[in-house]
């Protein structure tokens, strides 16, 4: 049994806060600001790890010959504080990890914001730089501002309904909190998925009559980007990797990495990990240690949101590769009409 089971009593006390906050905002009590413009949030109920990151991407794909697209989002893990624009100066420790990685993406083809109080950054958005549509990143439970799509992400191998609210589990709100979902995606999928197993998920999310639900799985590029040079998937099978990761589930990526690779050491840090400079000595040390030469034989990996906070490092950033990811939903068609009827209509 699981240990943090124990703590379900916690649970219970956290239900009680986490309840009445919602129900303050579902009766108005609370208010929340609306806004003239679309916008679309995306986010989960659990903390971390469902793959927020690659489907704003996919989102701003689709997005952004449409309408101006703004992302904003609290700007995990920065050093600064207040509304900030991301621009061809900004730092990771400005930023944060995340909106790093979408100005690295896609520049100054969108706005790219962060701030603590998600009101204030979207007026300030519509007001200041005419943002036409927002994506809101993590902000399920930030109910401070009203969206007008909500799109919830659940873990295939992690599901919300198999779930403990925390301490004794990972979610941030009750399971009911799905109710306000109008898109739900199963992430992280496998190649195949039966019809009975489409089913059997669907039965236990039990969709609402305004819900419509797809599945998502990770999509691994056939290269591995680096600040020199990049590394063909033909080359892959010869190659000793360190791999760095920084996020909340590995798995899949350790998977991935193990089947492609010819050797893998895997160096495991917490979520948005800041690295010390005596970890990087560590990696770098693990990396010297590995036999082979630098760059043809062997070679520092890690994600693309870990490499927004390491490709700084002096000591390593020659030697470091991320692969870059994508999304590959089911009924693609649908979901992109979806989407597209929201923002024209809005």
């Amino acid at each position: 049994m699981n240990w943090r089971r124990f703590l379900l009593p916690f649970s219970g006390l956290y239900w009680i806060g986490t309840s009445v906050r919602n129900l303050f905002y579902n009766i108005g009590m609370v208010r929340s600001s609306s806004f003239n413009i679309p916008i679309v949030n995306v986010g989960n109920l659990s903390v971390g790890g469902t793959g927020k990151s690659p489907h704003i991407m996919y989102l701003i794909d689709l997005l952004k010959d449409e309408k101006l697209i703004a992302t904003l989002s609290r700007g995990y893990g920065r050093k600064t504080k207040g509304f900030l624009i991301a621009n061809y100066s900004s730092k990771v420790y400005d930023i944060g990890d995340e909106p790093m990685q979408f100005f690295q993406r896609f520049k100054n083809r969108i706005l790219i914001a962060v701030c603590e109080d998600r009101a204030f950054g979207a007026q300030k958005l519509i007001d200041h730089y005419n943002a036409e549509t927002i994506l809101l990143d993590d902000a399920y439970q930030h109910r401070g501002i009203k969206a007008g799509f909500n799109i919830l992400l659940t873990d295939y191998n992690n599901p919300y309904y198999k779930d403990f609210l925390l301490p004794a589990g990972d979610l941030r709100e009750s399971r009911s909190g799905v109710r306000r979902a109008d898109i739900i995606i199963v992430t992280k999928c496998p190649d195949r998925i039966s019809e009975e197993k489409h089913k059997e998920i669907s039965k236990k999310i039990k969709l609402k009559s305004h819900q419509q639900l797809f599945f998502s799985k990770i999509v691994y590029d056939n290269k591995l980007i680096g600040k020199l040079d990049n590394v063909e998937k033909l080359t892959w099978k010869n190659l000793n990797v360190i791999l760095v990761t920084g996020i909340a589930k590995t798995e899949g990526l350790v998977k991935f990495a193990e089947e492609n690779f010819a050797n893998v050491l895997h160096l495991e840090y917490p979520d948005h990990h800041n690295f010390s400079q005596s970890e990087i000595e560590y990696i770098y040390k693990r990396y010297e240690d590995t036999e082979g030469r630098k760059r043809f034989d062997k070679i520092i990996m890690t994600t693309e949101k870990d490499y927004m906070r390491l490709m700084e490092e002096s000591m390593i950033k020659d030697d470091l590769y991320y692969i870059p990811i994508s999304i590959d939903i089911n009924d693609k068609e649908k979901f992109n009409q979806t989407i597209l009827e929201y923002v024209g209509q809005n």
